[in-house]
């Protein structure tokens, strides 16, 4: 999963969708500098991406990338995971994508002094050009891996993942739809058993 569905399984929760966003930036000891409610969101993330990452389907989907992709399989993965909520967002939720977006980009403002350097710098350019409403369209998403690609150290291909999606999309999306309502379920629990 990347930020559109880590945000979306945020529900309402301000601090947690702070906390579920800035996750990958936040490392070790440095969680216990903010709030319970950003720890929270932080370590929700965490269940989130372990959830995701054992997940059969989601195993599958990475193994048939693998070839082409190598240790860039699972991102590529999760930006498809993105593109496919975003695309069908009115199977997910009654609020439009743009409303969505908009306010969860409200609330990571509202909290941006506490956010990690890395972070505030990525939201500048994430809001600027709307990332998570961009990655339903194909463009979108390609401009996205492309963005990608030149930022990774290593050869990733990732200019070439949204050809892979076109040629095979029918696979990828059987299994993001199966898969994304155990997500659902599965982190409605995790929020029960953090509360």
């Amino acid at each position: 999963m990347n930020f559109l569905a880590h945000l979306y399984l945020s529900g309402d929760h301000e601090e947690l969708s702070v906390g579920n966003f800035i996750a990958d930036h936040v490392k070790g000891k440095a969680i216990e500098k903010f709030s319970a409610g950003i720890q929270h969101g932080i370590r929700f993330h965490r269940g989130i991406d372990h959830f995701t990452d054992t997940h059969q389907l989601i195993r599958e989907s990475v193994e048939h990338l693998r070839p082409g992709y190598g240790k860039y399989s699972g991102v590529v993965m999760d930006m498809f995971c993105d593109h496919f909520l975003a695309a069908g967002w009115h199977l997910w939720s009654d609020i439009p994508l743009k409303e969505f977006t908009h306010t969860k980009y409200a609330v990571l403002l509202k909290y941006e002094d506490i956010l990690p350097a890395r972070t505030q710098h990525m939201l500048k350019y994430m809001m600027r050009d709307d990332w998570l409403s961009s990655y339903a369209d194909p463009r979108g998403l390609n401009m996205a891996l492309n963005g990608m690609s030149r930022r990774t150290p290593f050869v990733s291909n990732l200019q070439h993942a949204a050809a892979e999606l076109n040629g095979d999309k029918e696979f990828y999306l059987s299994r993001f739809n199966k898969f994304f309502p155990e997500l659902i379920e599965y982190t409605q629990s995790l929020l029960k058993e953090m509360a």
